[in-house]
């Protein structure tokens, strides 16, 4: 599976009253809830793509680290070109499907709103989280439902 995954707002709840929590790394701490969660979905040997709009700040090995370092091991991590053109995540997504052919499951994590504008084929595969929440257990029983209805 490929999961196109957001950072703010997915793995670290945006609250905007207040500044997130900073690892020792100076990156934010994850929610615990979202590692976990995230943590089952790429159990089964899973494929991360980075939709965040910090993608283009770190590299993939310092991606990797940032990962580890909170207690997620990903193998087979990837990242959405950088964002020169600052086009909404929805025209993010909508190059990277016209310019790519993909062979498996996917599934888009995210809590952008923009994305409720995606094209039909692509919005059964979105997965929207709370900015406030984060990705949870709840979610995991949404993209179950989803892969045995899309895929």
């Amino acid at each position: 599976m490929l999961i196109f995954l957001d950072i703010d707002g997915v793995m670290v709840p945006a609250k905007s009253w207040k500044s997130p929590e900073l690892h020792i790394d100076g990156f934010p701490v994850f929610s615990s809830r979202a590692t976990i969660a995230l943590q089952q979905l790429i159990a089964e040997g899973a494929t991360v793509m980075l939709t965040t709009s910090h993608k283009a700040t770190y590299g993939i090995e310092e991606w990797k680290s940032i990962f580890k370092e909170r207690g997620i091991f990903i193998e087979s991590l990837k990242s959405l070109p950088a964002n020169s053109g600052h086009t909404s995540r929805k025209e993010e997504l909508m190059n990277w499907f016209n310019s790519n052919t993909i062979h498996e499951d996917f599934i888009i994590i995210d809590d952008d709103t923009s994305l409720n504008d995606l094209p039909g084929y692509l919005k059964n595969h979105l997965v929207q989280t709370s900015p406030h929440i984060g990705l949870t257990a709840e979610h995991l029983e949404i993209i179950s439902v989803r892969r045995l209805q899309v895929f």
